[in-house]
């Protein structure tokens, strides 16, 4: 899927639309490639009222929706975290196990956490500033 900064909306709504029955959301792509400007984008798609801004401090911030299938998002970012532990003192599992959705930028900090069934969405800028997607759902690649 390719997208510019007008069309986000859309890539938005296709990745709702690919990740199916998954819940674990785990987003990869060099600083600036749009990370939390995607997560923004698919939170207003699913009828969220908050603000949606990088936890990278707090490490993970939870937007209630209207989406009766994501009623919740959790967006995490561990791009600060110094060794995967750290994400236990958060409650990881708890989130993870929670059956919302998560959304989860430098998902390579805490890779060896990661549950086997996690999707990966690659976010690769492209020459002419648009961005391209691809989804990893089991071995399979979506773009």
């Amino acid at each position: 899927m390719n997208y510019t900064l007008n069309e986000i909306n859309d890539a938005a709504k296709w990745l709702i639309e690919h990740i199916g029955e998954h819940r674990i959301l785990a987003l990869s792509g060099q600083m600036g490639a749009g990370k939390t400007t995607l997560i923004r984008a698919v939170c207003d798609v699913l009828g969220t009222d908050d603000v949606v801004t990088s936890p990278t401090f707090a490490l993970v911030n939870e937007y209630d929706t209207s989406s009766d299938t994501f009623p919740k998002v959790y967006h995490f970012d561990f791009y600060r975290i110094k060794r995967p532990e750290e994400a236990y003192d958060i409650g990881i599992e708890e989130y993870f196990d929670s059956g919302m959705l998560c959304m989860i930028e430098w998902p390579e900090m805490i890779d060896s956490l990661l549950p086997s069934d996690a999707v990966t969405l690659k976010i690769e800028e492209q020459p002419d500033g648009s961005r391209e997607l691809s989804l990893d759902i089991a071995g399979n690649t979506i773009v």
